[in-house]
């Protein structure tokens, strides 16, 4: 009895207050996140014994300025994708002067964060999540089933980036950027990240409601019912993809406020 109650807590995951009667993508997102954490630190403490070791000795004919735009390369690699994985040309680390983008700047913005290879595997990710918990049974399951999955991930993600980080940005003047706080407690900057998905900057550099983000996942759960299932058509269900999307979001704020940190204190980036 014990271990199929430990097997019943483990299989129904963590489940939303809002939406309690029904296992959403965002408990598995959620899964995902925490199971890269933990690989992350994994690799950060193999990182760290490593760096005791001493320098393998460079090739003959590389030189230090070589090396150097190496390390930028990689450097910037890391700041663009958070775990090395998940797209991040929103975060805005710098603490320069604020410049509003132009509209050609939020285009590429939104295409960037799209249309990074690692945004197909990041969509393989959510597709394979909703497929093992059979949310659309008409899609079927197998290659053919994935397949489907896999379309509507992709199609959810791009859209949502197109609406949050373009279009929307580009109709009511606002800046699509993340501006992290890099300063302060945990709690403090946790607050700061959280609060980001409901007060942004405008074009003027002044705060202002999200009207982007909240709005444009909106309009993006909306779409999506062009291309998912008739049965699965309703108000109440487009509030829901809504509202994982805006968990999501959350979350991701989360890790762009210290994914930074992460990379500087154990990769030196």
């Amino acid at each position: 009895m014990p271990n199929e109650r430990l097997w019943h807590w483990f299989s129904s995951g963590l489940r939303s207050r809002i939406f309690p009667r029904r296992r959403t993508t965002l408990a598995c997102s959620v899964r995902v996140i925490v199971v890269s954490g933990i690989c992350l630190i994994g690799c950060s403490a193999l990182l760290a014994q490593s760096k005791s070791l001493p320098d393998a000795p460079q090739p003959q004919g590389q030189t230090g300025e070589d090396s150097g735009r190496q390390h930028a390369s990689k450097g910037e690699y890391g700041k663009h994708h958070i775990l090395w994985i998940i797209p991040n040309y929103r975060a805005d680390e710098s603490a320069l002067e604020f410049k509003p983008l132009t509209r050609r700047q939020k285009l590429k913005l939104a295409f960037d964060d799209s249309f990074d290879p690692t945004a197909f595997l990041v969509a393989g990710i959510f597709a394979g999540s909703a497929m093992l918990q059979h949310q659309y049974p008409s899609f079927g399951q197998g290659a053919a089933g994935f397949a489907k999955y896999y379309g509507g991930a992709f199609a959810d993600q791009a859209i949502g980036n197109m609406m949050t980080e373009a279009v929307l940005p580009i109709t009511v003047h606002q800046d699509p950027r993340y501006f992290t706080k890099g300063t302060g407690g945990f709690l403090r900057r946790t607050g700061y990240a959280i609060s980001r998905e409901v007060i942004t900057r405008n074009d003027d550099g002044r705060n202002h409601f999200n009207t982007s983000e909240l709005a444009g996942n909106a309009i993006a759960a909306g779409i999506s019912n062009l291309y998912y299932p008739a049965v699965d058509r309703s108000v109440g269900k487009t509030m829901n993809k809504w509202g994982q999307q805006i968990g999501l979001d959350t979350g991701f704020n989360i890790m762009k406020e210290f994914w930074p940190d992460i990379r500087r204190k154990f990769f030196g980036q």
